[in-house]
């Protein structure tokens, strides 16, 4: 359990890092302006959380899908394999929303634009697979939730991505904890 939570602090505080770096030496902004911490506010992130929460929904019952019952889910069995909590499933969703974010819209997507970026964000993370379509299918769900976020990046900021990213995450992580809790008391 140290280990995924060992992970999900590495993500916080390690993923930001290139993506700083880069807009740092390129473009010379400081770390105050790459974090936008002038920039948050109420109604961003509102947005973000609304959106992240409904979209992980859409999602999720995509997911539960019989086209999607062959493929083992890398989350499903991470859930089913870790004793997470609830208090997991946030942290680690705060830990990702942050650090992912920093990195990628913070960082990348000022120059490679948001479709790149978003494309790269999801084929990074496994889900567009050449040599596995059916798992593909998963990045075809995902990709426009990301391709969203990286276009609300521009019109509200970063953490519009931040809490939308948090919020499709944790709804995620908690159905998939309710689903394990809820098999094991069956059995």
């Amino acid at each position: 359990m140290l280990k995924i939570r060992l992970l999900g602090l590495l993500t916080l505080l390690l993923f930001p890092l290139p993506g700083y770096f880069l807009i740092h030496y390129f473009q010379h902004i400081d770390f105050f302006e790459f974090v936008q911490l002038k920039h948050i506010q109420v109604i961003p992130i509102g947005f973000g959380l609304q959106f992240g929460f409904v979209f992980a929904f859409i999602a999720y019952l995509f997911m539960k899908s019989p086209f999607f019952d062959q493929l083992p889910n890398k989350m499903d069995r991470i859930i089913d394999q870790l004793p997470l909590t609830y208090l997991d499933a946030f942290f680690l969703s705060a830990c990702a929303g942050i650090g992912e974010e920093l990195l990628f819209r913070s960082g990348i997507q000022p120059f490679l634009g948001p479709w790149v970026t978003s494309i790269l964000f999801v084929a990074l993370h496994g889900y567009l697979n050449p040599w596995n379509w059916k798992f593909s299918m998963y990045g075809l769900i995902v990709l426009p939730f990301i391709f969203i976020i990286s276009f609300g990046f521009i019109q509200f900021g970063l953490w519009f991505a931040i809490s939308a990213h948090f919020a499709y995450d944790a709804v995620l992580f908690l159905l998939m904890i309710k689903k394990k809790k809820d098999n094991y008391l069956l059995n």
